[in-house]
């Protein structure tokens, strides 16, 4: 990425710095955090066209009073993928200013596997009219594994032209570490080519020991942000890597690896959330929750501002950003105190951008694109497609939720039969869930038996379906199931709470079946909807069913998963029956 000044904005910020022309805005009376150096300085601050030209006395066109409050670089995000938000970069922005983040760092990979190089090129055309700056790194995995079907297949040469987007990066998180270790052609053309261009590859190294570290730094991977523990985050810092600590809505990391956060190692960490829903962001903040949270488990509040703003920054190589200090842009925050981190303004490139939590102005919605409206493409549904055979034994493979975890069990046990076919039984927590093939018209279904939904009737949907993102469903009715399925086709995606055949609650998601075009605020209204309907239907509250819903079709996550092509099973990489004969 590559920025360029003009001749004449050059001189102008000189001039400026040298006090030679008034600066456009002084901010007075402040103390300014020098994260540099980890102290806080009681100096002006000028601004010239947006970017920041001078610390000490300036007189300003225009004079904004701090009052005594502090003057901190706002916030960057260092891993987010918007798509989970549900939310369109404009939207997801507008939120995340509110909360003083003003950069975030994403990865299109949820859409990317939906509809390839136009779900990428639909986020960065929308990142560049949002109120924040948005970057990408480019998705490493499309598909995301080889054995279910997803929208799109991405290669070096499909991913290489989009390098000449500005806001375009690096490598996004390399999670398949076998196509590394085995140096698998395909995977060494995509690091070849960004190691070409810039760089910047981000880790995925969920689980790996020491050694696989060794070999992801070697193959030029710069960061991970799935550490889960001290002696994981310990075995990356010393080998180079940049730790990103994450705190989000499914993963939650922070207070188990801010202990190890100290003065001697604190400029290789940064923060990041991957990923939160709207409400959560509304509600806890983004990135400006994890600085609290890491201010609570004892880090100086300097410090975890500067995680949260120069370290992000460096480690992206986005070298006008992160700090208060002459040739930075001028993205900053107010803060009222400092230990608790209350923001009460946040200003962009020199502009009131949120005030006390909320935005000042949005941009207008942008005109619609390749994704908008996208179709999805089903079977003709019946419930003879929905029968799972059990053999004489009445024992099969089910999946057992674990609430608030990515992770399920498999267990084999007897299960409800009728007529050689497994069917749900009042008093029995055992449901069906399918996974229906919806990008390319294929007819594929996979058929699971889930226990721990806790539902009594009715069923739940959703095209959220990590990673290729096909319909899931779930429910003790084929015909509920069935008709979830056809009313996410009919709102072209989404998520639908059905009962007796009538909807109670949903969501549209007609972008790609991943995002809406509405609010935030809007979003978390329907969410609240959805769970509170889920609930009349029985669902367990102790865990968002549809956040566990949208992950029991991911099958790099151990034990027991389910793919548009059956069941899988993580710890044997292997697909394998319903039934356990």
């Amino acid at each position: 990425m590559v920025v360029t000044i003009e001749r004449k904005t050059l001189i102008r910020r000189i001039q400026t710095a040298g006090k030679k022309e008034p600066a456009d805005l002084v901010i007075r009376n402040g103390k300014v955090i020098d994260v540099f150096s980890g102290k806080l300085t009681e100096t002006d601050v000028a601004v010239t066209d947006g970017v920041i030209v001078g610390l000490g006395s300036y007189e300003g066109k225009k004079t904004l009073d701090a009052r005594g409050k502090i003057v901190s670089p706002a916030l960057i995000d260092g891993h987010v993928h918007i798509e989970s938000s549900m939310l369109t970069p404009g939207a997801f922005a507008d939120v995340l200013a509110a909360h003083g983040v003003t950069t975030a760092i994403t990865d299109p990979h949820e859409i990317a596997n939906v509809l390839g190089t136009d779900g990428i090129k639909f986020m960065l055309d929308r990142a560049e009219e949002s109120a924040i700056d948005i970057y990408v790194m480019l998705p490493s995995s499309v598909p995301a594994a080889s054995f279910e079907h997803n929208g799109a297949t991405l290669h070096a040469k499909d991913l290489e032209p989009l390098f000449a987007r500005r806001h375009v990066l690096g490598l996004a998180e390399v999670m398949d570490f076998p196509a590394v270790f085995s140096s698998d052609p395909v995977m060494l053309d995509k690091l070849l080519m960004t190691m070409k261009h810039s760089w910047r590859i981000d880790g995925h190294a969920a689980g790996l020991n020491a050694d696989a570290i060794n070999i992801y730094k070697s193959a030029g991977i710069r960061t991970d942000h799935e550490c889960i523990n001290i002696e994981e985050a310990k075995d990356r810092l010393s080998r180079g890597l940049y730790v990103m600590i994450r705190q989000g809505t499914v993963a939650k990391d922070l207070t188990r690896l801010i202990g190890l956060v100290n003065d001697r190692n604190s400029r290789r960490f940064l923060f990041c959330t991957d990923d939160k829903y709207p409400d959560d962001l509304i509600n806890e903040g983004s990135v400006d929750y994890n600085v609290r949270l890491a201010i609570q488990g004892g880090v100086d509040p300097v410090t975890a501002i500067q995680m949260a703003s120069l370290n992000a920054a460096e480690c992206f190589g986005l070298r006008s950003k992160g700090a208060i200090a002459p040739g930075y842009e001028a993205d900053f925050l107010l803060i009222d105190d400092l230990d608790n981190f209350s923001i009460s303004k946040v200003y962009i490139k020199g502009k009131l951008a949120a005030e006390n939590g909320k935005i000042i102005s949005k941009k207008p919605s942008p005109a619609s694109s390749k994704a908008d409206n996208h179709p999805l493409i089903l079977p003709k549904l019946s419930t003879d497609q929905f029968k799972i055979t059990i053999g004489p034994s009445e024992k099969a493979h089910v999946i057992e939720i674990i609430p608030n975890s990515l992770i399920t069990n498999h267990v084999v046990e007897k299960v409800p039969v009728q007529n050689h076919m497994f069917h749900t039984q009042a008093g029995k927590d055992y449901q069906k869930l399918a996974v229906i093939e919806r990008h390319k018209g294929l007819g594929t279904i996979g058929l699971a038996i889930v226990r721990g939904f806790g539902m009594n009737s009715g069923a739940l949907a959703t095209t959220i379906a990590h990673d290729s993102h096909n319909l899931v469903v779930t429910g003790r009715s084929d015909e509920d199931m069935i008709a979830a399925a056809q009313r996410l086709k009919e709102i072209k995606g989404g998520m639908v709470v059905i009962h007796n055949g009538r909807v109670l609650a949903e969501l549209a998601l007609p972008i790609a079946g991943l995002m809406t075009d509405i609010s935030a605020w809007q979003v978390a209204g329907r969410l609240k909807d959805l769970r509170n309907a889920a609930t009349e239907l029985g669902a367990s509250e102790r865990f968002n069913p549809f956040l566990t819903l949208s992950f029991l079709s991911l099958p790099v996550i151990p034990d027991l998963k389910l793919t548009d092509t059956g069941l899988f099973d993580v710890r044997t990489f292997s697909h394998i029956p319903v039934s356990a004969e």
